[in-house]
């Protein structure tokens, strides 16, 4: 439980689960009700990545051909774009809220087991430094991986407001929450879930080994129930 002085410290918070366990739904809830700013990482990477500016850039190419495929996007690219970010919304004095991000190792501790990339400070160690560590909190939102096929091969967002529709409204043309259009992401194809699994089982799931090893704040949630009694059960740590 967070103690109360929390109320009034700067948080930052990061949702993990594998792909449609509910992250970005749960990270909204919690910035509305908090009044944090929520961070979605994958949504700020295909912003970039589907610029028409940006068409020919060399690097958006190679890294928008890596996010279609469904693998993860170059580690060095994505942890440059997110930790910039961090620190300008630190220094408005904004608490943060992550969706699924960092990714990889190298991205959260700046360590490469591959040696690929030069050891460099990670997301972690950046938040640490801008909210302190006790004011850092890791959620794992855990779902069997039949659910998360099913969940992600039917689901829809809105256009506008970003609400993630889940199965039972796979044949909504409007957000029954705002009335926009919805779509269909592409990579929620079935083929894409399976290789987005593989990497979030290989590459972001030892994140929270090795988090809990650094002593951080980890927090299991079951994330099969109803988004909204996920939530009263987030939201009981910060009471």
């Amino acid at each position: 439980m967070a103690s109360k002085n929390k109320k009034n410290s700067k948080l930052a918070i990061i949702f993990y689960g594998s792909p449609g366990s509910g992250k970005g739904t749960q990270a909204k809830l919690l910035a509305d009700k908090l009044g944090l700013y929520h961070f979605d990482t994958g949504d700020f990477l295909r912003k970039i990545l589907n610029n028409p500016v940006l068409t020919k850039n060399k690097e958006i190419i190679k890294e928008r051909k890596l996010n279609r495929s469904g693998k993860l996007n170059s580690p060095s690219w994505v942890l440059k774009i997110i930790s910039k970010q961090a620190e300008t919304i630190s220094k408005l004095g904004q608490s943060i809220v992550f969706s699924g991000s960092p990714r990889t190792q190298y991205e959260a501790f700046g360590v490469d087991p591959a040696g690929k990339y030069k050891p460099t400070a990670g997301l972690l160690k950046i938040l640490e430094k801008e909210y302190g560590k006790r004011n850092i909190f890791i959620f794992d939102l855990e779902i069997p991986e039949s659910e998360t096929v099913k969940r992600n091969s039917k689901r829809t967002t809105c256009t506008v407001c970003k609400a993630a529709l889940m199965a039972e409204f796979s044949s909504v043309k409007k957000c029954p929450f705002c009335g926009a259009p919805v779509e269909h992401r592409i990579d929620d194809d079935k083929n894409i879930i399976t290789e987005r699994l593989k990497e979030y089982h290989n590459r972001t799931f030892p994140i929270i080994a090795e988090a809990r090893k650094r002593k951080y704040n980890i927090i299991k949630i079951d994330g099969t129930p109803p988004p909204f009694e996920i939530h009263k059960k987030i939201i009981s740590y910060f009471s």
